[in-house]
């Protein structure tokens, strides 16, 4: 049976990959929503090449134009955060794939779990921000959430099959970003350009910064306690420079399985996509006589204080891990603007965390406050 997937977010790195897979299987996936923020011209393109039955684009001042570049073609086009949130609700949707960035995944994913929609989440911030809330519903509407992340969907493998085996902890692993090794010494005047420089994965600038400072891995952390149902002491994070392992899952009797492959998301949206067939794809191979050696290294929280913070939020629980994204979201937006340092972004984190109200038992309006509250107090400081 064809798939129809809704992309929120198709004009991001994920969302262009993700129509990758689809025109490579037009046997199996058909285009239903395609939704963009600002990148009009792109998502004019999208449309046309794709004919999915709706678009949205978020930004309404850019509304005229998509409606007019695509008035000839058999296409539904609405704008705003509204409009978003209701078109994953359509009862022609099988699978919402939520590629948007940060905390503007929430309200549409939730919506869409409450139509019974499937989810194939890229959109990590979702289950930091209110993963409690998120996990219920999913529960409650017998939802599948399906990780997009490589590490959570290498863990999400490793699991097949495995479903009622006791886990006794997961490793997470992590490329190290663009200043791996270096000491807060090393760090006090980098630049934005040199943040943006990773290694190993090509990503939208906000996910990129945010492996730069370790806060993508420690944002990934939280979501695995949700995807996984996993206590923070069955999570560990290990740097693994060579981005080959992507995950790794450790079951009560000792033994430990891996998923391996070149890094290429491709991979992690197609299995979500297809779920549970595995399909071909045609990517490069991986060959260990090209990687004779794979090393891995202790993680420095001390230098990279975003990992420890993310443990802390997810420890203490409530809306603190709201507060923790918030204050990041806000951060890296003024660090890409050189309104603040590389190492200032902890601090300001830190004192967010410091300094706003704690809510144990939050409901998600709740988190809606908290996450403008923070917002606002972030700012205030910068």
């Amino acid at each position: 049976m064809l798939r129809h997937i809704a992309i929120l977010g198709s004009t991001g790195s994920i969302g262009t990959q993700a129509l990758e897979v689809i025109a490579a299987h037009p046997d199996k996936f058909i285009v239903e929503v395609l939704t963009a923020q600002r990148n009009a011209d792109l998502l004019i393109e999208q449309a046309k090449k794709f004919q999915p039955n709706v678009v949205v684009i978020g930004d309404e001042s850019r509304y005229s134009e998509v409606k007019e570049a695509l008035a000839q073609e058999p296409i539904k086009v609405f704008a705003g955060e509204k409009s978003l949130a209701e078109v994953v609700t359509m009862e022609s949707i099988h699978i919402v794939l939520t590629a948007l960035v940060g905390y503007a995944g929430l309200i549409p994913t939730m919506r869409a779990i409450q139509a019974g929609k499937h989810i194939a989440l890229a959109n990590k911030e979702t289950l930091v921000v209110a993963g409690d809330l998120v996990s219920q519903a999913a529960r409650d509407h017998r939802v599948d959430i399906l990780p997009v992340d490589s590490e959570h969907s290498a863990i999400f493998q490793c699991l097949a099959g495995e479903m009622d085996q006791k886990i006794e902890k997961i490793i997470l692993t992590a490329s190290g970003g663009p200043f791996r090794g270096k000491k807060r010494e090393d760090l006090s005047k980098v630049t934005k350009a040199q943040a943006l420089k990773h290694p190993n994965w090509s990503m939208g600038a906000k996910i990129t910064i945010d492996s730069a400072s370790m806060m993508n891995k420690g944002l990934e952390v939280i979501e695995a306690k949700w995807l996984f149902d996993l206590s923070p002491d069955q999570i560990e994070v290990i740097v693994h420079p060579q981005s080959i392992i992507h995950s790794l899952v450790q079951f009560e009797d000792g033994s430990i399985k891996a998923q391996l492959g070149l890094p290429d998301m491709k991979l992690p949206i197609q299995y979500a996509l297809a779920y549970p067939h595995r399909i071909a794809l045609e990517t490069p191979r991986f060959s260990f006589t090209q990687y004779p050696s794979l090393t891995f290294e202790e993680p420095d929280p001390v230098t990279f204080r975003n990992l420890a913070l993310a443990y802390e939020a997810l420890k203490k629980g409530g809306n603190m891990a709201c507060i923790l994204n918030a204050a990041n979201e806000v951060v890296v937006e003024a660090f890409l603007q050189d309104r603040v340092g590389f190492l200032e972004m902890s601090d300001l984190i830190e004192k967010s965390m410091q300094s706003l109200p704690f809510l144990a038992e939050p409901t998600l309006e709740d988190y809606m406050e908290t996450d403008q509250e923070t917002r606002k107090f972030v700012q205030n400081l910068l």
